[in-house]
């Protein structure tokens, strides 16, 4: 529909650049007027921007409700070459919408605790000046994030495809001058850059493809040229989605370019919240979500999406066990999550993977910011202990004088006592991410594991274990956080967060437990709400699902179908959830007061260091993947480079070369010209005119004798001489 039949039809769509500008607009306030601004004011201002496109998003999702046909509307010209026509438009339908709601809703109210948490974070880094900065950075992605989404055509979606990935770099590495080293969050940031680029590479073929065979990169013109390009081109279409999948490799984190997210940590604690829960690393999600049309032509491609999705699923699940750092284990929970969307939308059961993008956003951007606030009340605990001589003494001889670290969950124990707002807040991220009934994430995680059980039961066994998995060491960093005895003087007197953090905390926790109201069985609201706009993709999965069942009629009046809730998936899934959990509360309880016997030296840090042996050191060093692609990969770059700059660049082209045939040469030929050429011919040349000049002078010199009877004879012989010749010319 078009900005004429826009009008005609009402509602606000024409709203949909506010998305964009919005959060520009703030980051402008910011940059213009912030340093004459307090730090609340520079909060309130980027959050107010922030919130206002998640109103324009509620606004959109109104008008979509009454006329749920997409709407294109344009914006400006940006391209015009040859046959290629390019506006910048706005696409709104449901599943763009549907992404909007998640980052300016989540992206709110993270920017909100921003406000308090980057007022203690920039004291604790004793650069208070950043402050405003970080703001900046934070409209800056949510503008990018929402140019990305609101997009009609591939070319565009790359514009916030890339934005992103530079707000990324600003974000991870803003305390650049810190880490190990003093470079150590600089190098995390240029990693997830560079990391992004070869997905980034993937991404740009395929758009060239589809330029290529289509002729367009508008999302309408491709839908509906898919068929038939995939009938004359089948390997064309092929190619478009397995390089797309290289590109969501890279953004959404999955095997083989996910080694980027965890080391991504070293950014503030509302940049993980904000790029790696619930915007950036989804985009993948939803890139391939967007491009249903070409993936539903290409089971080849769906198969290859859905076991690199369930792959990475229970390859981060495993290695977040073997994790200390309470924001690393969120971060291969969160590759591991974000395995679970992307075998879902390989599987073609795009509305099951949208659906578990929306409540992962809301219980892991929870979790991630509660992080945050137990951080940060370590870091308090500390700042109380480092002003009590007695009580720093005494962290000296537990930890030595070396630097504490508060993201150690080592250091932890005791906090639900001193944190009761965040432990709570805590507890139900952690069981939402587990999949306990009834929260959000049992209803999403579920909807998955059914549909991969009728589709994938290669996929559905890979993300059962990691279920297994996700319950057990939530369990066990919720015990080692908030249970037992403190575990270090800063634990002992950490303190709660001030209500600007833990009132967002409240929220999320609230729709991490409602979440799952957006797709109850029966209901499928989301499920309707998506098919508007992916309708024939949700068609045909329902038909294969139909398909592989013993039959329509049977399925229908099975004990176990609920309208859409399968209680054998449910059932099993949920046990085995608890299994997990009684578990991690057994090993991490139990077991851990058993090995508080043994002598401190011989004494574990974690029980299943003792059981597992060399497994657990697997997981704890995630199978050397990154010694691994250092080895083959950035060792033999450097060696490549090293060889280009020693024997290429130095040895051949600066010592031989340039040194050897060319200056050599140089000089040779100088000395030729100014030898035998210069000094031989052209000098000899000119001596020889001398020379003669001065022979001929010295004979002429003989006829000036100074004589002037000698002179009057000549001038007589020369008439006489004169005289005869007329002579003999008359004769």
């Amino acid at each position: 529909m078009n900005l004429s039949e826009v009008t005609s039809v009402g509602g606000f769509f024409s709203l949909v650049p506010l998305v964009v500008f919005l959060p520009v607009l703030g980051l402008l306030i910011n940059m213009i007027f912030g340093g004459r601004m307090s730090e609340k004011a520079i909060g309130w201002t980027a959050s107010l921007a922030s919130g206002a496109t998640f109103v324009v998003a509620v606004l959109l999702a109104t008008s979509l409700a009454g006329h749920p046909e997409a709407v294109t509307i344009p914006f400006l010209d940006w391209i015009n070459i040859g046959t290629l026509e390019l506006p910048w438009a706005f696409r709104v339908d449901t599943l763009s919408v549907t992404m909007m709601l998640v980052v300016g809703g989540v992206g709110t109210l993270i920017h909100i605790y921003a406000i308090g948490y980057m007022h203690e974070d920039v004291r604790h880094h004793n650069d208070p000046s950043r402050y405003r900065r970080f703001f900046v950075f934070f409209n800056l992605f949510i503008a990018m994030m929402m140019i990305l989404v609101s997009a009609d055509n591939y070319l565009m979606l790359f514009v916030g495809w890339e934005g992103v990935g530079l707000c990324s770099y600003l974000l991870i590495g803003f305390w650049y001058d810190k880490g190990k080293d003093g470079i150590g969050n600089a190098l995390a940031g240029k990693k997830a850059f560079i990391t992004n680029r070869i997905g980034d590479f993937g991404f740009l073929i395929a758009a060239f493809l589809m330029f290529q065979y289509f002729g367009s990169f508008n999302f309408d013109v491709i839908n509906e040229m898919a068929p038939a390009v995939a009938a004359a081109a089948p390997a064309a279409v092929m190619a478009m989605t397995m390089f797309m999948l290289l590109g969501v490799t890279g953004k959404s984190a999955q095997l083989p370019l996910f080694v980027w997210l965890p080391d991504a940590m070293a950014g503030p604690t509302p940049v993980s919240a904000l790029i790696h829960a619930a915007t950036m690393v989804t985009a993948g999600v939803y890139l391939v979500a967007r491009s249903f049309a070409l993936y539903s032509l290409v089971p080849a491609a769906q198969n290859w999406v859905a076991i690199v999705g369930g792959v990475t699923a229970l390859l981060a699940a495993t290695i977040a066990v073997g994790q200390f750092d309470i924001k690393k284990v969120l971060a291969y929970s969160t590759v591991s999550q974000l395995g679970f969307m992307v075998a879902a939308v390989g599987m073609g059961a795009f509305t099951a993977g949208m659906f578990h993008l929306v409540t992962h956003a809301f219980f892991k951007g929870l979790l991630f910011l509660s992080s945050g606030s137990v951080i940060q009340g370590m870091e308090r605990g500390e700042h109380h202990v480092e002003h009590d001589p007695n009580l720093k003494r005494k962290m000296k001889q537990e930890h030595g004088a070396g630097h504490f670290d508060p993201q150690d969950m080592r250091t932890m124990g005791g906090l639900r006592k001193r944190m009761k707002i965040t432990f709570w807040v805590y507890l139900i991220g952690s069981l939402a991410l587990g999949g306990i009934f009834p929260l959000a994430g049992f209803w999403s995680k579920d909807e998955i594991l059914l549909e991969s059980m009728h589709l994938h039961p290669t996929v559905y066994v890979l993300l059962t274990i990691a279920a297994f998995f996700t319950a057990f060491y939530m369990t066990r960093q919720v015990v080692m956080v908030f249970f037992g005895e403190p575990k270090s003087e800063p634990a002992a007197h950490a303190q709660e967060s001030p209500a600007v953090m833990t009132v967002p905390l409240l929220v999320l926790a609230g729709l991490s437990t409602l979440g799952g109201l957006l797709n109850l069985p029966y209901l499928h609201t989301f499920k309707e709400w998506l098919g508007h706009t992916l309708g024939e993709a949700e068609h045909a999965v329902e038909g294969a699902v139909e398909g592989l069942a013993e039959g329509a009629a049977h399925a229908s009046t099975a004990w176990y179908d609920l309208g859409g809730l399968d209680l054998r998936v449910a059932l099993f899934s949920t046990v085995l959830a608890l299994l997990a959990i009684a578990l991690g509360w057994w090993m991490y309880t139990r077991r851990m007061e058993e090995l508080q016997s043994l002598p401190l030296a011989k004494r574990p840090d974690d029980p299943l260091r003792k059981i597992l042996g060399p497994v657990f050191k697997v997981f704890e060093n995630k199978y050397w993947l990154d010694e691994i692609y250092k080895a083959l990969l950035l060792d033999r770059y450097v060696d490549v480079a090293n060889f280009l700059a020693q024997k290429v660049d130095w040895d051949f082209w600066h010592d031989w070369f340039h040194d050897k045939v060319l200056a050599g040469g140089f000089r040779g030929l100088t000395w030729v010209l100014a030898k035998p050429f210069d000094l031989g011919i052209i000098d000899g040349i000119a001596n020889g005119l001398a020379t003669g000049m001065q022979g001929l002078a010295g004979q002429m010199r003989r006829l000036q004798t100074g004589f002037v009877r000698n002179y009057a004879l000549a001038v007589f012989l020369g008439v006489v001489v004169i005289l005869g010749y007329l002579v003999l010319r008359m004769i």
